[in-house]
């Protein structure tokens, strides 16, 4: 199946704009088919695959002059897993300062080591983007309302990654290699973990956890671990895009919780493949759990595609109060209830709302689409 992605229209438009493009995202995301999509129309182009390992040798310490030689009589210089190149950041200001009419593109599998390399060499010199798996909103363009709410089950059940998508009947097998090969293959190869058995376990762990606030010194005991492994761990998660943190609410009201966190992840297939549960959702007791995370990283992908600049958070109290989801935009709060059934009896409590006079909506299965879109 072929889908549109909502970034392509700003990336063609930020061809040759005088700056280099960073297009960085999880394994399997489509980066480099987006990418080469967009190229296509631009003319020739080189191609660099960061994989390679001639490409790895050439490109650690060039000079300007082997630099165009390289580059040729091409406007466009694309480089793939970038990654996994040693000093590119160094390699992309050359390119940038010494060749301003060559466009720069580089793709990342994830935050590691690409954003240290480049951060300090490119500074001003870098548009910066974030590609997500398949959104609901780009499956819609795609298609159409009908036919996206119509695999809305799917979805959660086998998340938004492309292969997912690619080949239908197969989705288990695809969500299992990518855990295998992109979760803790890539995770463990880019960061030298020396316990891998200790990074399966507390992703288990934080599988099992989606919707419920997170304590690192309760992970540290499960694990056998200290705290500050826990957190090294989930701060490799989080740049690997396999999970994100969400903070806690707490400005004025005395009992507002104001430690723990709660932690999703990206892909609700791939949090399931993590703990081997595809059952569909009317046999689940995490349904409300799924579909909670399931529209959260849908929000995160609308916030980050459409350029919506907010905080967000969760709210709960030392008397089980709660509230799942939080933005504050312009000085105004809105507070949102998530509920996989429709006239769910739902009550926002009264004393956050006066407290903060902040605007609530109700989201469930037949109005989410506003939401995420």
């Amino acid at each position: 199946m072929q889908i549109s992605r909502l970034l392509q229209k700003e990336i063609e438009e930020l061809i040759h704009s005088g700056k280099a493009i960073v297009l960085i995202g999880p394994r399997q995301v489509g980066k480099s088919t987006l990418i080469k999509e967009i190229l296509k129309s631009k003319g020739d182009y080189l191609y660099l695959d960061g994989d390679d390992f001639s490409v790895q040798q050439q490109l650690e310490l060039p000079n300007t002059e082997f630099i165009k030689r390289m580059i040729g009589n091409h406007t466009i210089v694309f480089v793939d897993e970038a990654q996994r190149i040693k000093n590119i950041g160094i390699t992309s200001k050359i390119i940038i300062d010494q060749f301003p009419n060559i466009q720069l593109v580089l793709s990342g599998s994830s935050a590691f080591d690409l954003n240290n390399e480049i951060n300090e060499p490119l500074t001003g010199r870098k548009w910066e983007l974030n590609l997500f798996p398949i959104s609901m909103e780009e499956l819609q363009i795609s298609t159409d309302f009908l036919k996206a709410n119509q695999q809305l089950e799917d979805r959660i059940i086998f998340g938004m990654y492309p292969d997912v998508f690619n080949f239908p009947g197969k989705e288990k097998d695809v969500l299992k290699n990518l855990i295998n090969s992109y979760l803790y293959k890539d995770v463990l190869a880019l960061t030298g973990i020396k316990k891998p058995d200790i990074l399966k376990k507390l992703t288990q762990a934080l599988a099992l956890q989606i919707g419920n606030e997170v304590s690192y010194n309760e992970l540290a005991q499960l694990l056998g671990v200290n705290k500050e492994t826990v957190s090294n761990y989930i701060t490799l998660l989080e740049k690997a895009y396999v999970v994100f943190k969400v903070d806690p609410f707490s400005r004025n009201i005395r009992n507002e919780i104001k430690s723990n966190r709660k932690i999703y992840f990206y892909d609700t297939g791939l949090r399931n493949a993590v703990i081997s549960n595809f059952n569909a959702l009317d046999i689940r007791n995490d349904k409300g759990a799924l579909w909670e995370n399931f529209l959260i990283s849908e929000r995160i992908k609308k916030l980050n595609y459409h350029k919506i600049y907010t905080n967000t958070y969760f709210w709960r109290t030392i008397q089980q109060q709660e509230i799942d989801w939080i933005e504050e935009k312009d000085g105004i709060i809105t507070a949102y209830e998530f509920k996989w059934q429709a006239k769910s009896k739902i009550k926002i409590p009264k004393n956050f709302i006066t407290t903060y006079q902040a605007q609530t909506k109700i989201i469930d299965s037949t109005n989410y689409y506003e939401f995420i879109s």
